[in-house]
């Protein structure tokens, strides 16, 4: 697809991965709908990447919300891609340090917002997309974003492991399933990104993570992942394939 023009929407798109790919399909001339919580920083990121840029507040796990910002996104030009990057992870251990039983309210949480918002951006975006009309061959594309936790779980993080391993297992399948409208699915699995959360974090814990990275020695960078998104929704032949951006690290236990 040609990303001059082209409507898309992007969720968790008021800041880190989301904000980074808005920015790039905005200097390429397309139109971008940020969809985020209300109350977080979307309203202001729209008014940073200018006319081109939308905020429409929402839930993702909610389909009312989440429909009608899809719906504000398809009314901007007529919606052909999106990109699911909202999500987060909450630290939980099968056994706590006294032998009790781990939280099934942190299993459950984490899995609703990863996995189910993910089928609510394949379900609903994929309805939304499928209305128009095939162009070079295909309606368009949906961007899922899992995480090297799919592969290498650490320790505190089996219920993220289970959610993102989960988006990575339904990849194909949604490629398969809407290859008969003309939609493609990809997924990117990020590495060690130098998102928002990282900065929080001590520089030498910063320098740590970033040494442990095969090559190059250092974090991903949010625009990176933003040229990956970018490219994919350009090139017609990538599809149901789940994509490492990582810098070749394998993660330890912990």
């Amino acid at each position: 697809m040609r990303l001059e023009g082209l409507s898309t929407a992007i969720t968790g798109g008021g800041s880190g991965l989301g904000l980074a790919t808005a920015r790039r399909l905005v200097k390429a001339g397309g139109l971008v709908t940020l969809i985020d919580l209300p109350g977080s920083e979307g309203e202001l990121a729209a008014r940073e990447l200018g006319e081109a840029a939308h905020f429409a507040p929402a839930d993702v796990t909610d389909p009312e919300q989440f429909g009608a910002a899809l719906d504000a996104a398809d009314e901007r030009g007529g919606l052909r891609a999106l990109v699911h990057c909202a999500g987060a992870g909450r630290r939980m251990r099968l056994l706590d340090k006294e032998g009790n039983p781990g939280s099934l309210e942190d299993f459950e949480f984490v899995i609703r917002l990863n996995l189910i918002g993910s089928f609510n951006a394949l379900r609903l975006g994929a309805a939304r997309i499928a209305r128009h009309d095939e162009i070079d061959g295909e309606r368009g594309a949906i961007v899922l974003t899992a995480s090297v936790a799919a592969y290498e779980g650490q320790i505190g993080q089996i219920n993220y492991t289970a959610a993102k391993a989960g988006i990575v297992g339904m990849t194909l399948t949604a490629a398969r399933d809407l290859a008969s409208r003309a939609i493609r699915v990809c997924t990117v699995a990020p590495g060690i990104m130098d998102t928002p959360l990282l900065g929080r974090l001590r520089e030498d814990v910063r320098e740590s993570l970033a040494a442990s990275v095969p090559n190059p020695h250092r974090l991903g960078s949010p625009d990176e992942f933003g040229l990956l998104t970018c490219q994919i929704l350009e090139n017609p032949y990538l599809n149901g394939e789940t994509i490492r951006l990582d810098g070749a690290i394998r993660m330890a236990p912990r």
